[in-house]
């Protein structure tokens, strides 16, 4: 993930006014973040239909939101979220880990910036996790807000 990092913390309007401008450069993009960040080994079709893709594609380019995806990048760089030690957020947070969802932080750095109320480890799946694993993912959202009710 550095050189696609990279450009997006950067100059992410460089990429998103082409990626904006041209529907098979969005389309190529978008596959190839696919075929690399899901668990499918390489092949889309293991995981994906090309309905499911193409809808995906779709969204970015009739709503012209790629720039937004882009930019998130940036905004993260310019503002980052920093835990003075021992400050952590306190609210409840629950993780659904993928193993194929990289890069990851290990469990004993996340919980000591957020209050881990409860961790699934998801037998697989990667970046996409609710396209990979619907059902396993609303699960573990239910499970893990259950106690809140």
């Amino acid at each position: 993930m550095g050189p696609y990092n990279h450009i997006q913390f950067r100059t992410p309007q460089t990429v998103a006014y082409g990626l904006n401008d041209s529907p098979t450069a969005l389309a190529a993009w978008i596959l190839e973040k696919f075929r690399g960040w899901a668990d499918c080994g390489g092949n889309l079709e293991k995981r994906f239909t090309w309905d499911e893709l193409l809808a995906n594609i779709t969204l970015y380019w009739m709503t012209e939101t790629i720039h937004s995806s882009c930019r998130l990048y940036f905004e993260m760089k310019t503002a980052p979220l920093h835990l003075a030690l021992g400050e952590r957020i306190e609210v409840p947070c629950g993780i659904a880990h993928l193993p194929k969802e990289a890069p990851f932080p290990p469990r004993t750095w996340i919980e000591r910036g957020y209050n881990v109320q409860h961790w699934t480890e998801i037998a697989s799946g990667g970046h996409f996790a609710a396209m990979e694993e619907p059902e396993a993912l609303a699960a573990d959202i239910r499970a893990f807000f259950r106690r809140f009710r």
